[in-house]
């Protein structure tokens, strides 16, 4: 994340709300809400830091804030942590993708200390290493657990229809006046039963393109094929 403005408080790196914000892809304003609504899983000083009164007015000065900040009345600073939570709030894969970005470009780039040890300048770095790692394996993990979003739903829903109708032979057919709800019922409990889901809505963000596929290549069984045919035949004959 090289195009953000670095700020430090107190010897880490912090966001403000708008770099946060404009990072994540949303609005100041959602920040402030799951902020608001998750209120009780945020500690002070561990996940934001929040200035007022002269002490915000000295800090925004200092590092040049130009983002609106100086009307309100209290400036919260993210740390790694609260960044974390505000995308474990918003759970977007843009949020999961910037967070990672973060740890690694941003939050990670530390500034030249002087432990009073090396030996406790080895703890600090390998309890550091050891919440980064913990952090990342929740966020792979989230990701890959994501479930599709209505749009997706919308598609699969569509993309299903497109293909059971093809296998009736249209919706003039006569199979498709007969066996239409056979066939669908045996597409869905097919499709479910592949992916592993109770219902189509569960399937992880990580498998639509695999979903989509199963349904551009799924076929009826050769029974219910068979059946299918029988009946087209029948409007063939009349």
């Amino acid at each position: 994340m090289t195009d953000l403005t670095i700020i430090n408080y107190d010897g880490q790196r912090v966001l403000t709300t708008s770099q946060l914000a404009e990072s994540y892809g949303t609005s100041s304003k959602v920040i402030s809400k799951n902020f608001t609504r998750n209120q009780d899983r945020y500690t002070e000083g561990k996940h934001f830091i929040p200035l007022k009164g002269q002490e915000k007015h000295d800090f925004i000065n200092r590092h040049q804030i130009d983002d609106g900040s100086r009307n309100a009345q209290v400036l919260y600073l993210w740390t790694e942590k609260g960044a974390w939570l505000h995308a474990k709030s918003l759970n977007t894969n843009q949020a999961w993708n910037v967070y990672e970005m973060l740890v690694d470009d941003y939050y990670n780039v530390k500034e030249q200390a002087q432990p009073q040890s090396l030996e406790i300048a080895l703890q600090a770095a390998l309890e550091h290493e050891r919440e980064i790692k913990t952090i990342k394996s929740d966020v792979r993990y989230l990701k890959g657990n994501m479930r599709i979003d209505s749009l997706q739903q919308q598609e699969i829903q569509q993309a299903a229809k497109y293909s059971v109708v093809q296998a009736l032979g249209g919706i003039h057919s006569v199979a498709y006046e007969g066996s239409s709800k056979k066939v669908f019922s045996a597409f869905w409990r097919e499709f479910k039963k592949h992916f592993g889901v109770p219902r189509y809505g569960d399937i992880p963000k990580v498998k639509f393109d695999d979903a989509i596929r199963f349904i551009e290549l799924w076929r009826p069984s050769t029974s219910l094929q068979i059946e299918i045919d029988q009946s087209n035949s029948q409007m063939t004959l009349s």
